[in-house]
């Protein structure tokens, strides 16, 4: 089995609803996403994917959807004054944490038909959450 990881770079703020900890205020994040590929046998040229194919893929995607964006669940009581303030938001349906920031990534990678095998969100250098599916049994 070959794997291969690509890290890219974002910035996004966020909070979460219905929590006790400081992560119920808004606030921002400097995140990095890592994103897996793996499979049983290289292309022509020896490769899992090129890095260069991903990052033009999934940075350009990145870029528009999440950086510089505040990431709030649909039903944020802010989410009316940041759209007054012309503000870009982005809307999860839960709270956006690194676990639904991962799932969010690891979805739209699979989609752009990547063999991505597991995303990992770093919300800060000592912290990140990873989402993988399991594998049809064969």
């Amino acid at each position: 089995m070959y794997k291969v990881t690509k890290a890219l770079h974002f910035c996004y703020g966020h909070r979460l609803m219905n929590y006790e900890g400081k992560c119920r205020h808004l606030h921002g994040h400097n995140g990095r996403v890592e994103i897996e590929l793996e499979t049983e046998n290289l292309d022509a040229i020896g490769m899992v994917r090129d890095f260069t194919e991903v990052k033009e893929i999934v940075a350009v995607w990145l870029d528009r959807e999440l950086d510089h964006k505040m990431l709030l669940r649909k039903d944020d009581p802010a989410l009316p004054m940041m759209r007054k303030m012309n503000e870009p938001v982005y809307l999860f349906d839960g709270n956006p944490t690194a676990e639904a920031i991962a799932r969010l990534v690891f979805e739209f990678v699979r989609s752009k038909g990547f063999p991505v095998s597991e995303v990992r969100m770093w919300e800060s250098e000592g912290s990140y959450a990873t989402y993988n599916e399991p594998r049809p049994a064969s």
